[in-house]
């Protein structure tokens, strides 16, 4: 069992950034970690995730301007969002995959970006 906590989310005008933040409650060493978003009426979408070996990968849509990393140390996964756009407004969600399946999932964090 893998307890997530988003934290960092908030308002920005375009063209900011934020950190996210995703503290774990146990060792997310050989844990595959991503985060996730949900904009209003659109369906939950992969942004970026980090294998277990520090390798990730981007939605398109993040590529170039967001970075996925992780502390083992701190047990916490960080999602860095640079040039930010009022199409990135979203609840992101931070996400613990196990095998095949995103078993364990935060409560999600509000980001909003203003035009």
């Amino acid at each position: 069992q893998v307890s997530l906590v988003e934290s960092g989310g908030g308002l920005v005008q375009a063209g900011g950034s934020l950190r996210l933040s995703c503290a774990a409650s146990r060792s997310i060493f050989s844990f595959i970690m991503g985060w996730f978003r949900q904009a209003p009426g659109k369906q939950r979408e992969l942004v970026a995730f980090i294998t277990n070996g520090g390798s990730t990968n981007y939605a398109e849509s993040a590529k170039g301007r967001f970075t996925i990393s992780k502390d083992n140390a701190k047990n916490t996964v960080y999602l860095q969002m640079n040039s930010l756009e009022p199409e990135d407004t979203a609840v992101y969600y931070c996400a613990c995959r196990v095998g095949i399946q995103w078993n364990y999932w935060g409560q999600g964090t509000q980001v909003t970006v203003s035009s």
